[in-house]
């Protein structure tokens, strides 16, 4: 194994002080290569989690507080115990440790055997009088596995415009295509990007995966005409006025050719809710509202005064008056009251969409879908957002989360988002990870977790540096997969975790053992480990969603021609010559077809109901994702109409329109959600998908 690194590698105590706070001095790129971190990555990180190493004295006496502090422990911060196992913290208590637990339900224990899954107060004495208090975790070995099979779309919501959205697709849409595709298309799933809540102004990040909150969804997802306060708004002309440039936003999209746009939408649709908000509740809606506020208490506060104080001071909190950037403060306490109205705005825009969000899964699973609305979770947020204000003791300052160079990115990258400090959210019993996960999962049938791996190490990155000056940090798996299945269980729903590209070893083990899913992509199925060729269908793991493409990824038609070579050449993103790209390309899509041939799944040039050759192929990508034992297999939406082109092109900003585009055919021309559903081309693939092995609901699962 070779070895390489700066030529400033951390001193043995600084690696042994960075141990012991889970933070990595050297990682793998790749099994026979070891990368070592620098000694300026490795200070910087420790004093993001508060560990002064900035002299070699400093260094010596925190690493010597540590190893007393450990020392003296009787137990972390957070205890898990899963339900079918004893617990390793309590089993190293010294003997004769007396328990004393405060369940969630109120009750009061003294051993940690038979106690119901919950998070609860904990507190041990030893013999020799010391004692300490934990938070434990009790959570079910694992999430049960799906019994049947279901197929399902991926789509991202905005994309899917029908003759009823205002510029852009939103959650009367996604109600409606879950009922259809439940009930028409036997459909059992829909996946969606995520829709947390995003920095405000214009022109607003478009991208789903950098938003302001994730504990909140975005209103701009409103049907506004759903609201039942809408049809009780005193001014007609106005409303008449909305709807007509709802209508004009919504053709220029359509019609003309333009690209959504979301703050055009979003200035519209906050027009429109104004009014709204200016009606008075009902009896029964009031105390709906009444109940929510309750539910969410100072997270919906802060949320809504965030939004409230944004609107006055600009979207990035770190630039506003001193004592506003303290939730906490005397300065901001009177500026909510001040600004009561536009928090009490802000409140109910959440109510709202909450409202929605959960007609949308019970429509779905009133369709009879058995998982309904896959929701997606971010990896993080925007540093100058609504959750980085709200909770700043739990973000990492001055870090960023990104990812170390590797064989595809020699200079690594930076996403631009704070993360989580692992010590502050062990001490506070995940409590904001708990939070988080309890809202979504109330209108999630499954979650989608966005950089799964994550949940055991993220790379930091200090602001001023380059992504090759960082380095992984640890957190406590045991103790995020145990909140993640707790909470999941209890919501009754499936959690799948986006676990593509390199993966530290071990991690979709433990990822399977206790119940969640993970992500296969045809492309990336290969035997690397023998001879590199497709990985036969038998051979797939179960445990997956499987699909064709991705958002990220070039839609089936483009990586069957090589049209996405063609793209990525226009834009002067690649590495290497045209003709060489275009050559790799085209060996792997004709192996894929071979390979799809000798299974008999490529019938000559034509397929179900006289598709094209085109067709055909798309059909046989997706018969073959039905041989395998994936327990839910997913197909790209705008793979049912030809469309060409990703909605993301991961490397370009304003070269490409990302997270801008509608779902469109195979010549570019938009379709919308009500002629899809009459497309000769999408009912040929989703059939070929229902009757090919155990599509559709109610079929027992392989393996």
């Amino acid at each position: 194994m070779t070895t390489q690194g700066p030529a400033e590698p951390p001193s043995h105590e600084l690696s042994r002080l960075a141990e012991l706070h889970g933070v990595a001095t050297s990682y793998s790129p790749s099994p026979d290569r070891t990368v070592a971190a620098s000694a300026t990555a490795v200070t910087l990180t420790l004093a993001a989690l508060g560990v002064d190493a900035s002299t070699e004295e400093a260094t010596g006496a925190a690493l010597a507080a540590r190893e007393r502090e450990l020392a003296a422990r009787l137990l972390p911060p957070t205890v898990v115990r899963w339900a079918d196992a004893e617990s390793p913290a309590l089993a190293a208590l010294p003997p004769g440790t007396r328990l004393h637990i405060e369940t969630e339900q109120g009750e009061t224990r003294s051993s940690a055997d038979r106690l119901p899954p919950g998070v609860h107060r904990l507190t041990a004495t030893a013999p020799d009088g010391r004692t300490a208090e934990a938070h434990l975790v009790v959570a079910p070995p694992r999430l049960p596995t799906p019994t049947s099979r279901s197929y399902g779309l991926l789509v991202q919501l905005y994309s899917l415009l029908s003759r009823r959205s205002w510029g852009m697709g939103d959650l009367g849409d996604l109600a409606e295509l879950t009922a259809w595709a439940g009930r028409a298309l036997g459909a059992g799933f829909v996946q969606v990007n995520p829709l947390h809540a995003a920095v405000p102004g214009a022109p607003t990040d478009p991208s789903p995966y950098r938003p302001s909150s994730r504990r909140f969804p975005d209103p701009v997802h409103l049907r506004v005409e759903d609201v039942p306060e809408f049809a009780h708004v005193q001014d007609p002309e106005r409303v008449r006025g909305l709807l007509e440039r709802a209508g004009r936003l919504r053709e220029s999209v359509l019609d003309k050719g333009a690209l959504i746009d979301r703050d055009a939408v979003w200035e519209l649709k906050r027009e429109a809710l104004e009014l709204v908000h200016a009606v008075p509740l009902g009896p029964g809606r009031r105390a709906a509202y009444a109940d929510f506020l309750a539910r969410e208490g100072e997270a919906l506060e802060d949320h809504a005064t965030w939004y409230a104080l944004a609107e006055v001071h600009g979207p990035d909190w770190s630039r506003w008056p001193e004592g506003l950037r303290d939730p906490r403060s005397p300065e901001t306490a009177r500026a909510r009251t001040e600004l009561m109205d536009r928090v009490d705005f802000h409140c109910r825009l959440a109510w709202l969409t909450d409202s929605q969000l959960t007609a949308a899964q019970r429509t779905a699973r009133e369709a009879g879908m058995p998982v309904g609305i896959v929701h997606d979770l971010a990896v993080g947020v925007h540093p100058g957002g609504a959750d980085a204000w709200a909770q700043q003791e739990y973000f990492a300052a001055g870090m960023s989360v990104g990812a170390p160079p590797d064989a595809f990115n020699a200079r690594g990258q930076d996403w631009g988002l704070p993360p989580w400090r692992p010590d502050r959210l062990a001490e506070s019993g995940y409590r904001p990870y708990r939070r988080l996960l309890q809202a979504l999962f109330r209108y999630a049938g499954a979650l989608r977790i966005d950089h799964v791996m994550g949940l055991f190490r993220l790379w930091w990155v200090p602001q001023g540096h380059p992504p090759t000056e960082g380095t992984y940090v640890r957190y406590d798996a045991e103790a995020m997969l145990a909140v993640l299945v707790l909470e999941a269980s209890r919501a009754g729903s499936v959690v799948i975790g986006e676990d593509l590209g390199t993966v530290e070893p071990g991690v979709r083990d433990r990822l399977r053992e206790r119940g969640v899913l993970g992500t296969s992509v045809l492309w990336f199925e290969r035997d690397w480990e023998g001879d590199g060729r497709p990985l036969p269908p038998e051979a797939w793991r179960a445990d997956c969603l499987a699909t064709a493409t991705t958002h990220d990824l070039p839609p089936t038609a483009s990586r069957l021609t090589g049209e996405h070579v063609e793209l990525r050449d226009r834009l002067g993103l690649l590495t290497r010559p045209v003709a060489e790209e275009r050559a790799e390309a085209a060996a792997d899509a004709g192996e894929w077809l071979a390979f799809l041939a000798r299974l008999g799944l490529l019938d000559g040039t034509g397929g179900a109901h006289g598709a094209s050759e085109e067709e055909a192929r798309i059909q046989a990508v997706h018969r073959f994702l039905l041989r395998t034992p994936a327990r839910m297999v997913g197909v790209w939406l705008p793979d049912c109409v030809g469309d060409r082109r990703p909605q993301n092109l991961p490397g370009t900003w304003d070269q490409y329109p990302n997270w801008r585009l509608p779902i469109a055919d195979a010549d570019g021309r938009p379709v919308t959600l009500e002629e899809l559903a009459g497309s000769g081309r999408l009912h040929a693939l989703l059939e070929v998908v229902r009757d090919a092995g155990s599509g559709g609901r109610g079929r027992r699962a392989p393996g």
